[in-house]
């Protein structure tokens, strides 16, 4: 028996792996009791076992010789990947190497990828995938209060709220055991859910439970600006705690000033009316909840979208106040501890700027090397990638937890830049799309097979353990990038054991924003909720964030004035694409396109149309459809559905190849977060003879 935690979203949900039954799975999964889930899990969850056994599983490395991949020793493969580095290394200097991660690595992983990429490759080059999902949350967070943690409260404390706004997120799919967190708003009437579709969170909101807005696509910061507005004409603010705790209130009143209810509502499609039913809601209720998720954040302009849900819930007094607040889904299963402890391009272990000389200092100190070693601020995710191959870009990149090509956007872009590379290594453990391109690929552990840590939505740092022996000749990372630090000849102490290396990360994050200089595997182990910062000495950590002070200097919250821009918009018969997640599969896919429970019920692409849309379209249910965009076409299946708005279309992330909906996405990005913008895509629709989905 093995207490451990989901391999999948960051909710990060309690579950006990014991012996499997003779005939069935080598491990079977059993809910567990924990402040989250509560014992439930989605059926992602409960089928999280089938992956552990089956026989497409990569168990020993590959190297790719007269274009076909060939199996490989471990010295074969490790000797290869550091020659050809030190050559790269040695023509075209450091920067030519690029390092991609994950934020479903462990602490542990993430952050020796980081001491790796900038001690072993001397490497500027580093960003992950949590780029495509955090980065406008994480940027505002940091703008206003001067640190992100996605929820800066335990998720439990929503099981008592009046009102909950729910901006973006359809928790109902993404993240079923959350939604029992949202029964008291629901019971109360209480449940704002904003969405351009009537997802499953949405419904919840019907008959009485509270109100389904839903806003065109991408006008999500308009409809933020004008409650603002209504919060402040109709002397809804907590001005005490403006004054009290925050900056910036008058340059906020002046950037929405303008933003009246019928102006907000000819922009947004939101009736006036909804606009100050909502204000007035969430101003009236004692306990109130301000959440938003990547269908606000996803978008170039989401920082400043991010901003204003900031903003809003600043005005009417709800940050740090007992009972209510602010925060943000994480959407990836350590979403959290990935971007904090050195895979993002400008950061160090901690959440430390890598530009801070002080920072630098203590983390080459920790590192045993000099702070003058250590390169500069890279490059974010897109640019990274679109560098692959070009003159001043990388020539070799090492891609760990992420299946770039089929969830960064633009992905025919994205294919075509990593066929440029001189070398791409991909480590995973099973071939995905993007390690069939690779010139070497390394097998690695799966969650049941390795010990570490991950830190969940909520800020709660909890431990993975090992149920079963690694199959074949798969190895952690942390032994591969010990290996491979050893073949460069790089500086410092390389561990493997996951407690020591969570060991040196709790002394390189010791003094930042993400302390956790006082949390051990020991102590986790023995169930102490350990929410970060922990310092050393800490006993409970901090389960609740601004309750006395943000984490600026002087303490105070940052109101930021932010105003809304122009989206593409749709001209003729044009439609807005949104894609997201269905409640079976999980990002790229790569897993549960391989559970045939999961793959059977969503087996393939399928886009959601509005009937009214299909029938001017001359598009009838389950006949497939070609969605084309500037920068691609992909045919799916069509599903007739009045949940959707008449002029957008629906399509999932999950399929890889020709139904790839990252075909359509822009990758085009936030000027302040590079995040790109996934949720708003002009295409045309039509029937597609003659084509099977």
């Amino acid at each position: 028996m093995s207490d451990t935690h989901c391999p999948y979203c960051a909710l990060q949900c309690a579950m006990t792996l014991a012996p499997g039954a003779p005939g069935g799975p080598a491990i079977e999964v059993r809910g567990r009791d924990f402040p989250t889930n509560r014992g439930g899990l989605c059926r992602k969850g409960w089928t999280s076992a089938e992956l552990l056994g089956r026989g497409d599983r990569l168990t020993s490395p590959l190297i790719r010789q007269r274009g076909a991949l060939r199996e490989a020793t471990w010295d074969e493969a490790l000797e290869t990947i550091a020659a050809r580095l030190s050559e790269i290394r040695r023509a075209s200097g450091a920067d030519a190497i690029g390092v991609f991660g994950g934020g479903g690595l462990t602490n542990e992983k993430a952050y020796l990828l980081g001491k790796f990429a900038r001690v072993a490759l001397g490497t500027s080059r580093i960003d992950y995938n949590g780029r495509f999902c955090m980065s406008s949350a994480a940027a505002a967070a940091n703008r206003a209060f001067g640190l992100d943690r996605g929820l800066p409260f335990p998720v439990s404390d929503l099981d008592t709220a009046d009102v909950v706004l729910l901006l973006g997120s359809n928790v109902g799919d993404t993240m079923p055991p959350f939604v029992q967190h949202l029964q008291g708003a629901r019971a109360r009437g209480g449940l704002l859910v904003v969405d351009p579709r009537r997802s499953s969170t949405a419904r919840l909101a019907a008959d009485g439970a509270g109100l389904h807005v839903q806003p065109a696509p991408a006008t999500d910061l308009a409809l933020l600006a004008g409650i603002t507005h209504v919060v402040l004409r109709d002397g809804l603010a907590d001005e005490a705690y403006v004054a009290r705790r925050t900056t910036g209130i008058d340059a906020l009143r002046r950037s929405v000033s303008a933003w009246w209810p019928e102006r907000t509502e000819a922009v947004t499609g939101v009736p006036a009316q909804t606009v100050r039913e909502i204000a007035h809601r969430l101003a009236r209720a004692e306990s109130a909840y301000v959440l938003t998720g990547r269908g606000v954040e996803q978008h170039a302009d989401g920082t400043d979208t991010a901003t204003a849900a900031i903003n809003l819930a600043l005005v009417l007094g709800l940050v740090g106040r007992p009972g209510s607040g602010y925060g943000t889904l994480t959407g990836q299963g350590n979403g959290q501890g990935g971007r904090e402890h050195g895979q993002k391009s400008d950061q160090l272990p901690g959440y430390r700027k890598i530009t801070d000389p002080a920072a630098r200092a203590h983390v080459a100190g920790v590192w045993g090397i000099s702070p003058d070693a250590l390169p500069g601020p890279g490059i974010p995710a897109v640019e990274l990638l679109d560098s692959c191959g070009r003159p001043g870009g990388v020539r070799a990149l090492l891609v760990h937890g992420s299946n770039v090509v089929v969830s960064a956007p633009d992905a025919g872009r994205v294919r075509e830049a990593l066929g440029r590379l001189d070398l791409l290594v991909v480590s995973d453990f099973f071939l995905s799309e993007t390690a069939e391109r690779a010139d070497v690929v390394l097998p690695v552990l799966q969650w049941a097979e390795e010990e570490g840590t991950m830190t969940n939505l909520e800020g709660r740092v909890i431990r993975r353990r090992r149920a079963l022996p690694a199959p074949g000749q798969a190895r952690s990372e942390l032994w591969i990038l010990a290996q491979l630090a050893e073949r460069l000849g790089a500086p410092s102490a390389w561990p493997t054991d996951p407690a020591a290396v969570f060991d040196e990360l709790a002394r390189a994050s010791a003094g930042g924003a993400a302390d956790y200089s006082g949390l051990s595997h020991a102590l986790l182990d023995t169930g102490v909720a350990a929410h970060w910062p922990f310092p050393a000495g800490s006993r409970s950590g901090t389960p609740h964030l601004f309750r006395d002070r943000f984490w600026h200097d002087d303490g105070r919250a940052r109101l930021v004035p932010v105003r809304p821009r122009t989206p593409e918009s749709p001209a003729g018969r044009e439609l807005s694409l949104i894609t997201g997640r269905l409640m079976g599969h999980y990002q790229s896919g790569a897993q549960t396109r391989r559970v045939p429970e999961l793959a059977d019920a969503a087996p393939s692409l399928v886009a959601e149309i509005h009937p009214v849309t299909a029938r001017d379209r001359g598009i009838a249910e389950g006949e497939p459809v070609r969605v084309a965009g500037a920068r691609g076409v992909v045919t799916a299946r069509a599903r007739l559905s009045a949940d959707i708005r008449p002029d957008t279309v629906f399509l999932p992330f999950h399929y890889p190849g020709a139904e790839s909906a990252n075909l359509l996405t822009s990758a085009r990005t936030d000027p302040i977060s590079a995040m790109p913008e996934f949720k708003n895509t002009v295409v045309t629709l039509a029937p597609a003879s003659g084509v099977s989905p």
